[in-house]
């Protein structure tokens, strides 16, 4: 398996902590691949504070997976694409993307630990092999999924870099007046409730959402967003900041809705990313769900 990625630096002082970001990769981990010494400058060893030159040529070694403790379900899977690479995956709502304190099985790294065995890239660690990127667990829609270490470096590089196509619709609560827009607004943790993201300018990072409406009702809107950048919550956190939160959406929402739904109505509809192997562009496309086509049915019944 391909373990190794080489970087060369092309900036000027600045630590080599801050400066290695991989999507799905924190900072903390990166400091323990420094410390650990899988991360060499110029096949030197160094600490995590080393100041990088331009030029620099910086070699990460992503060490092969442990034995995740993970139990394998046989959970059915809508498997939109997959080929020895990648898969992508139509998750449903309310499912968990990957394990974690209170959510240790049904998730869909469980599902992917029966589909694919030990094929899964062991970048993101032991609790979620192949996972590039995340949605949330009440939103539904298309996720990538790493089977090598290659693909995933390769696919990483493209989030960050901004040039993965990920495309939403979402119902949101109003009527949108503008019939596009960009919302340009960062995000960070909420001050007190810790669970919750908002738009501030404290600790936060920059976030990007472009909008355009599709269908407009009398009291909800039938939107399309495309993310620009990929932070927690995003576009219900910007949807709420623009007073017209999704439908649903019981923590940036209104706690109850008409349509007695339990989780946003919010679906990753279309994804697009350049093959890491093949290097052709490619896209996907997820039909809506049945939950939310049955909102549409209602509300296009009203008009009439």
């Amino acid at each position: 398996m391909e373990n190794k990625i080489t970087i060369i630096c092309d900036e000027n002082k600045i630590r080599i902590d801050k400066y290695i970001k991989l999507e799905g990769i924190t900072r903390s981990m990166i400091q323990n691949l420094i410390n650990s010494g899988e991360i060499l400058v110029n096949n030197n060893t160094v600490k995590v504070n080393h100041t990088l030159s331009i030029g620099d040529e910086i070699t990460v070694n992503i060490p092969e997976p442990e034995s995740a403790e993970i139990i394998a379900e046989d959970i059915p899977l809508d498997i939109v694409y997959e080929d020895d690479h990648l898969l992508v995956v139509n998750k449903p709502q309310g499912m968990v993307v990957h394990p974690a304190a209170g959510n240790y099985s049904g998730t869909l790294v469980n599902a992917l630990m029966h589909h694919c065995g030990e094929n899964l890239s062991g970048i993101n660690g032991v609790i979620r092999p192949g996972i590039v990127h995340r949605i949330d667990k009440d939103t539904s829609g298309l996720l990538l999924v790493a089977k090598t270490n290659l693909a995933h470096l390769s696919l990483s590089e493209q989030i960050k870099e901004k040039t993965v196509k990920r495309s939403y619709r979402a119902i949101c609560h109003g009527v949108l007046r503008s019939d596009r827009g960009k919302i340009d607004a960062p995000i960070g943790r909420h001050h007190t409730e810790r669970k919750k993201m908002t738009v501030t300018n404290k600790n936060s990072k920059d976030a990007v959402t472009h909008f355009e409406v599709i269908e407009r009702f009398h009291e909800y809107t039938y939107i399309k967003c495309v993310l620009e950048t990929g932070r927690t919550h995003q576009i219900r956190v910007h949807m709420k900041y623009m007073g017209h939160p999704i439908l649903g959406d019981e923590v940036y929402g209104p706690k109850s809705n008409e349509f007695a739904l339990r989780g946003q109505v919010l679906h990753a509809a279309e994804i697009g990313f350049v093959h890491p192997v093949t290097k052709e562009y490619v896209e996907f496309f997820a039909d809506i769900p049945a939950n939310f086509t049955n909102v549409l049915t209602d509300l296009r019944g009203r008009v009439k």
